[in-house]
């Protein structure tokens, strides 16, 4: 009875803790570095499971490894950006007494130097991510403040032209130039579609099974 009773004493002081209007900034601070870690670890998890046991080979024990490996990268570095990002957004505009565009720029910035800097695997394929969203995104506000007119028609057709025509140029003669999970999605499309032996590895399997 003691112990429901210290629960209970200790969630309603946490509970009454989260209500002070006086420890918000800080509490955001927290809840984004748990969310980041959350949805890192639900956007990396799927992926990596799917990638890892179509296009890597090794025991089932390193695949599981290599699995949990990306996850808890993807988790934590999603989780230290948010937490930086949060942090020094709170600091500037506790400083400046207001909020700021600059100050989620300069934060962005720094979190991003620091956490997304290291050039690995992950952080390439985040920042690859992010990249192509900012280029609509940009396309979208130059139009939206007038710095370009507004297209007459649909540019998404001429858009699609490109991207398609360049990805396969590079991958049929600058193949090195891509990133390594690019460069196996398409092996698999595009250069293992031209061999096979027989009914198997034409229709059953990729390649003959060992």
């Amino acid at each position: 009875m003691a112990g429901s009773d210290l629960v209970k004493t200790l969630l309603y002081t946490v509970n009454n803790l989260l209500q002070q209007e006086k420890y918000k900034a800080a509490l955001a601070v927290l809840k984004g570095l748990r969310n980041g870690a959350v949805y890192g670890a639900k956007i990396r998890a799927p992926h990596a499971l799917v990638m890892t046991f179509l296009f890597r080979g090794g025991s089932l024990q390193s695949k599981l490894k290599a699995i949990a490996q990306a996850t808890y990268t993807h988790s934590r570095n999603l989780a230290l950006f948010v937490f930086t990002y949060k942090g020094l957004q709170e600091l500037q505009q506790h400083i400046q007494g207001k909020s700021l565009q600059s100050q989620a720029f300069l934060a962005a910035c720094i979190g991003g130097w620091l956490v997304f800097g290291d050039n690995n695997n992950i952080n390439s394929q985040i920042n690859m991510y992010l990249l192509s969203r900012i280029l609509f995104a940009l396309s979208r506000l130059a139009v939206e403040k007038g710095y370009i007119p507004q297209p007459k028609r649909d540019p998404f057709p001429l858009f699609a032209t490109l991207v398609w025509g360049i990805v396969l140029w590079l991958f049929e003669y600058y193949p090195h130039t891509l990133q390594p999970s690019l460069q196996s999605s398409m092996t698999y499309l595009y250069h293992d579609s031209n061999v096979w032996h027989d009914i198997t590895d034409f229709l059953l399997y990729n390649k003959p099974r060992t």
